[in-house]
């Protein structure tokens, strides 16, 4: 009989989808930024002031009395950092980052694409005398995996898989390189006790994910303490997410035909592409541009140039950078089927920034003069780099390739072209 799916699976396969993430990000931050600057902008700014939760539970004060706005940046998109956490965790163990010498290129490449942006904004901003917004300088060093596929899968196809895969490797770097920073630069005071608790759950946590049958109904609340418990300590809530998701094993065991990390990603990605980010976008994009001083004066912040260059100029000149001293200093090479004109459009694309670059803009200004202009930053560049990243794609798709694209001596040998049904099929 013919295998018949069902109206759930259909729309969790749709979801899961590459171009559909895109998608719903980008109609969400579009839907934001109509209502908020329309005649009914008020009712949007009081949704999202909205609070929601108790800030004590008993005798412990937990902080959870939140807005709309705080739930949707700490706690869904927890839920989007534990896939990323998933992710990662694979690609070290059984994916691209397992073996340094193939992985070598597009992680020196991802640690270039973020120097040079977040220079290129302390320059912008130094030159304009408008010391008082450094603190964001990571804004423009993030890349945003769900977007930045997206466009690759729409624009990119009868380009070879080598290039998804580069930058795949290059954007799982440069989310690490992301957690890192947030954890360690945007945490102002750390209740230790608060930390401590969040960590035993997150080891309980670990400990059941790896036991013969773990049971969502036992993850689950250690998941939720862990958060709470973290958010309460300090650090930002979402390395919560990224914690638990490092505990995933990556590797097959007790006689399963697949591992964990990819059951994992299977069942909680929808939820992250469907609910978490759009939901995000939509209460971090809502910025008001008539109010005030007008459009105009909030563009014209030097913290707008700086992102905006940050993300399409910095991340393509840190990223090409990186790979000519990398291939020329060292004996690495780019991975098979790779030519250097293929960095263009990676290095474009890796200059969409979104959702990251919009929740390290949360964490770096309290006046809503400069976090209002980092967000218009943060959707202008994104924009522009797709647009760039696009166009670059289908110039590349268009020229002739050669057997040896990489120039290491060696015909390369092809796993397949994007958008090749076997392609579609296995992403």
């Amino acid at each position: 009989m013919p295998h018949t799916t069902t109206l759930p699976q259909r729309v969790r396969t749709w979801v899961s989808r590459e171009t559909t993430g895109g998608a719903l990000l980008i109609g969400a931050a579009l839907l934001a930024l109509l209502w908020a600057n329309s005649p009914w902008r008020e009712a949007y700014t009081a949704l999202s002031e909205t609070v929601v939760g108790p800030a004590w539970i008993g005798p412990l004060h937990v902080h959870l009395d939140l807005s709309l706005a705080a739930w949707a940046a700490d706690g869904l998109l927890a839920i989007f950092f534990f896939v990323v956490g998933v992710e990662l965790k694979h690609e070290f163990v059984a994916g691209s980052l397992r073996n340094p010498k193939e992985a070598g290129v597009p992680m020196v490449a991802a640690v270039g694409g973020m120097v040079v942006p977040a220079a290129i904004y302390v320059a912008v901003l130094l030159a304009f005398g408008d010391t008082g917004a450094l603190h964001g300088w990571a804004i423009p060093t993030a890349t945003d995996i769900a977007f930045a596929v997206g466009v690759l899968a729409i624009f990119g196809r009868g380009l070879p898989v080598a290039i998804r895969t580069f930058l795949l490797t290059l954007a799982v770097v440069d989310d690490l390189l992301a957690i890192v920073v947030i954890a360690v630069f945007y945490t102002e005071q750390i209740h230790w006790w608060a930390l401590a608790g969040a960590l035993v759950c997150v080891a309980l946590f670990a400990w059941h994910v790896r036991s013969r049958t773990p049971r969502w109904f036992v993850l689950l609340p250690l998941a939720l303490v862990a958060w709470t418990l973290m958010h309460s300590s300090g650090v930002h809530a979402t390395i919560a997410g990224v914690l638990l998701g490092f505990t995933v094993p990556a590797i097959a065991r007790h006689g399963e035909t697949t591992s964990r990390t990819h059951s994992f990603e299977h069942t909680v990605r929808p939820f992250s592409q469907g609910l978490a980010l759009p939901l995000f976008a939509f209460f971090a994009a809502g910025v008001t541009l008539v109010d005030g001083d007008g459009a105009g004066a909030l563009i014209g912040q030097p913290v707008v140039l700086a992102i905006t260059a940050g993300l399409v100029l910095g991340k393509l000149a840190g990223i090409l950078g990186a790979t000519a001293a990398i291939t020329r200093l060292t004996p690495l090479r780019l991975p098979d089927g790779i030519g250097v004109r293929d960095l263009l459009p990676v290095g474009f694309l890796a200059g969409i920034g979104f959702t990251v670059s919009l929740l390290i803009s949360e964490l770096s200004f309290t006046d809503s003069e400069h976090a209002d202009g980092a967000k218009i930053a943060v959707l202008c560049g994104s924009v522009v780099a797709a647009l760039l990243g696009a166009v670059a794609l289908r110039w590349d798709a268009r020229r002739a390739r050669s057997s040896d694209m990489n120039l290491d001596g060696r015909p390369d040998p092809v796993g397949g072209y994007i958008g090749d049904a076997e392609d579609r099929e296995s992403h």
